[in-house]
């Protein structure tokens, strides 16, 4: 097991200062804040030039967390959830968290982080991490670390230095929990 604790520590400054961190999660390079941080995320929209109309995903450390924004999971979404693939869940509405991170329709998209610097981060932070790709906005994902923009780069306040040498392509699936239940495979 990896001793995360200093790379802890330096990412947890920068979150509780309300800063913008770069980070490997369990799909690719992400950018990140505290979802709780109205300025931090309106901060990411500045830095990714993203319209305001497009919503931002959090991830959670567990699904104990995840109930805590969403209430009771339903049974059908329970399978989805547990799998090994990361799988990021459009909801209906979220309790907490920034306004700002709210599709049009107040919907929002959570995903229980796999990698376990991302889950030991959220623990440590006790509240959902705001993961959007590193890239400005209209641009391609990068698939490591190497191909990150300068501008982002030189635009987060913090860059935790782990898993800069491996490529990471897959994205995760997103589905939507529909207000009746079923769900919908928005991307497989």
């Amino acid at each position: 097991m990896v001793d995360f604790s200093t790379y802890l520590e330096d990412a947890l400054t920068a979150l509780k200062q309300d800063g913008m961190l770069l980070y490997p999660s369990d799909t690719i390079w992400g950018i990140g804040c505290d979802a709780r941080s109205t300025q931090a995320v309106e901060a990411i929209y500045r830095l990714k030039q993203r319209e305001d109309s497009k919503a931002l995903i959090c991830l959670v450390s567990n699904r104990e967390m995840l109930e805590t924004y969403v209430g009771k999971i339903p049974e059908a979404l329970l399978p989805y959830l547990t799998e090994s693939r990361p799988t990021t869940v459009i909801y209906p509405a979220i309790n907490g968290g920034s306004n700002r991170l709210c599709a049009e329709d107040g919907s929002v998209g959570i995903r229980i982080a796999q990698d376990d610097f991302c889950q030991e981060l959220i623990q440590a932070l006790g509240a959902p991490l705001v993961s959007t790709s590193a890239n400005v906005s209209g641009e391609a994902s990068p698939s490591n670390y190497q191909e990150i923009s300068p501008q982002i780069l030189s635009g987060v306040d913090h860059i935790v230095p782990l898993r800069q040498n491996e490529t990471q392509t897959q994205a995760s699936r997103i589905i939507r929990l529909q207000n009746d239940n079923s769900i919908a495979i928005l991307r497989p």
